[in-house]
């Protein structure tokens, strides 16, 4: 499964910033998660369950930021959020693969205590 080694490489950052920070316990984990990013957010969030078991981010709040796939028309300008993966600008009808956003996949938030 390929979200589990996300989600340890995600936990392996956070342990990284909570053991620089001085901190014990990792309180919350946000991520963002696009649409294109190729990652289930319910994969992920299993993950972390089982991942987190016995580190310092055991029992703390995991959430998901999900990004939505927006593209932009290469023609027209107009920045839009497609139907499918054939990204067909529906102001112009033109295809583009200019995408603004739905890629992300990283750590966004982190608290520690």
């Amino acid at each position: 499964m390929h979200e589990v080694g996300l989600m340890q490489t995600a936990l392996d950052i956070a342990s990284r910033h909570a053991a620089a920070a001085g901190a014990s316990r990792i309180a919350r984990l946000t991520m963002r998660v696009g649409k294109l990013s190729g990652a289930a957010p319910d994969a992920l969030r299993f993950a972390f369950e089982v991942l987190s078991a016995g580190t310092a981010a055991e029992g703390a709040v995991f959430e998901i930021d999900e990004v939505p796939l927006v593209c932009r028309c290469a023609n027209c300008a107009r920045d839009f959020e497609p139907e499918d993966l054939v990204f067909i600008c529906p102001e112009c009808g033109m295809p583009t693969t200019e995408v603004l956003s739905g890629r992300e996949l990283d750590v966004a938030q982190l608290e520690v205590i």
